[in-house]
C-alpha cells in the first residue's frame, strides 16, 4: 500500500453556460438529439478573456482554503490539461507563481480525459516515496478553444472547468488512502481523437487554419467502442489485483465523456446506477476536469464519505486508459 491520501478538493467553473437550446442555433442539432445520445443538457465556456490558468488557479485556490493552509506548503504542482495557455512555459509554471507556492516544482501533464487519473497516480509515489509531503494536482481545460462550433458531432460535447486535489502523506500508524492503479496507453487508437495541427508535425499555417485543423477531430463511433471496453476492463482488473469485487465500491466516479459509455460500462462491471456519479448534464466533457467536478458533486450529495472505497476510471485521446482506488480520507 502506498502511504497517500486525498486531503482536499476544489472545483470552478465559469458562469456562463450553453444549453442545447443555444446550440440548436448555431447548428444543425436538437436537445432531445444531444439528450439521447450523450446525456449533456448544457456546459460551461469561458469568456474569451480566460485561460486555462485562470480556472486552475480559481480551482487551486479553493482546494487550499478548504484545506487552510498557505500555499508555500505545496511541494510540487502538476497541471493536467490538453489545453495550455501556451506550449511554453508550462501552464505550471503560470499557476504556481499567482498561487504563490513558491518552493514547489511542476509541469504540466499531456493525457486528455484520462489526465487527472495520471496525475493522481504520479502524486500518490511522490508522496509516498518520502521525498513529497504535499502534491496539489489540477485538471483543466478550456475546450471551447479547440471546438469547431459548426460541427455539431464534437461541438455539443464538451465544456470547460477546473478541478484540483491536494495529496498528502499519511501520518505514522494511518490506514491507506491509495490503493492501487492501473494505467495503459494504446497509440494505435490516435488517429480516433485528436487535434491534427499546432505542433512540430504540422505547424499553423493558411492552410491548417482553413482546413480546421486547429479544432478537434474525432472518429466517434471507435472511440465509443474502445472507451467503454476499457473502462470495463481497468476497473475489472484493478479491483481484482486489489482484493476486491465490485460489490465492495462504494462509488464509482468515471470520466464523464458521454451517459452511454459510463452506464454500459458499469453495467459489465455489475455496479448499479446508485453507485454511479454521472454529472454530464450539467457540464459536459471538460476532459481533465471531469473527475475532480463530479467528486465535488459527490460529497455535496452525500454520496462520498469519509471511509468509502472511490473507483475513479477513465478514456482518452491517445488512446489512454486509467483507474484509481482510494479510500475517501475526509
Amino acid at each position: 500500500m502506498l502511504k497517500a491520501k486525498i486531503t482536499s478538493l476544489g472545483c470552478y467553473v465559469p458562469p456562463s453556460v450553453l444549453t442545447n437550446t443555444d446550440l440548436e442555433t448555431m447548428v444543425e442539432t436538437t436537445d432531445q438529439w444531444i439528450v439521447e445520445r450523450t446525456g449533456i443538457k448544457e456546459r460551461h465556456i469561458a469568456p474569451k478573456d480566460m485561460a486555462t490558468s485562470d480556472m486552475a488557479v480559481e480551482a487551486a485556490r479553493a482546494a487550499l482554503a478548504r484545506l487552510g493552509v498557505d500555499p508555500t506548503t505545496i511541494d510540487a504542482l502538476i497541471v493536467c490539461t490538453v489545453t495550455p495557455d501556451m506550449l511554453f512555459p508550462a501552464t505550471a509554471c503560470l499557476v504556481q507563481d499567482r498561487i504563490g507556492a513558491k518552493g514547489a516544482w511542476g509541469f504540466d501533464l499531456i493525457a486528455a480525459c484520462s489526465g487527472f487519473v495520471y496525475g493522481l497516480t504520479t502524486a500518490a509515489h511522490l508522496v509516498s516515496a518520502g521525498t513529497h509531503k504535499r502534491v496539489m494536482v489540477i485538471g483543466a481545460d478550456a475546450m471551447s478553444r479547440i471546438i469547431n462550433y459548426k460541427d455539431r458531432s464534437t461541438c455539443v460535447l464538451f465544456g470547460d472547468g477546473a478541478g484540483a486535489m491536494i495529496v498528502e502523506q499519511l501520518a505514522e500508524g494511518e490506514e491507506p488512502g491509495f490503493i492501487g492503479f492501473l494505467n495503459e496507453i494504446d497509440g494505435s487508437g490516435g488517429d480516433y481523437l485528436k487535434m491534427p495541427a499546432g505542433g512540430s508535425r504540422m505547424p499553423a499555417s493558411h492552410e491548417t487554419i482553413d482546413n480546421h485543423l486547429h479544432y478537434v477531430h474525432q472518429d466517434g463511433q471507435q472511440v465509443f467502442k474502445y472507451a467503454v471496453r476499457k473502462m470495463f476492463e481497468v476497473s475489472r482488473d484493478l479491483i481484482h489485483r486489489n482484493g476486491y469485487t465490485p460489490e465492495d465500491v462504494s462509488i464509482l466516479i468515471p470520466h464523464q465523456a458521454n451517459r452511454r459509455i459510463v452506464m454500459a460500462a458499469a453495467e459489465r462491471l455489475g455496479i448499479p446506477t446508485s453507485k454511479i456519479l454521472i454529472n454530464i448534464e450539467r457540464y459536459g466533457n471538460t476532459t481533465a476536469a471531469t473527475i475532480p467536478l463530479a467528486t465535488r458533486d459527490a460529497i455535496e450529495q452525500g454520496r462520498l464519505k469519509s471511509g468509502d472505497l472511490v473507483l475513479f476510471a477513465a478514456v482518452g485521446a491517445g488512446f489512454t486508459v486509467g483507474a484509481n482506488l482510494w479510500r475517501w480520507k475526509f
